[in-house]
């Protein structure tokens, strides 16, 4: 099983938010996505589906039974939770470090 790679990329962290709750369906997930990243950047079925087999492959999620061939339904497994844990964690410190050197105004 292949370790996650740190930092996430942005569709990475976005699926294990959405699988987060329980499992998704692929549809569910891309909804999901599309609401959580504002489409920053725009990611697409061959996105998230490529995305999954890696994760899979890595051992973040896993494909459930499929109750017919269009549904392919996929939940977060413990190690999935841990990385987007991990990066939740990263963001955090990233965003305080933001604040602290008032990288932002208040004209955004």
């Amino acid at each position: 099983m292949k370790k996650a790679q740190v930092p996430l990329t942005p569709a990475v962290f976005h699926i294990l938010l959405a699988l987060a709750d329980g499992p998704l369906h692929g549809y569910g997930i891309m909804q999901a996505v599309e609401l959580s990243a504002a489409s920053e950047p725009p990611m697409g079925p061959g996105t998230i589906y490529g995305s999954l087999q890696r994760m899979e492959e890595a051992g973040l999620v896993k494909e459930l039974s499929r109750s017919d061939d269009r549904r392919r339904v996929f939940a977060l497994q413990p190690a999935g939770r841990r990385a987007l844990a991990v990066e939740a964690e990263r963001l955090v410190r990233l965003s305080e470090l933001v604040r602290a050197w008032n990288l932002l105004t208040n004209e955004a």
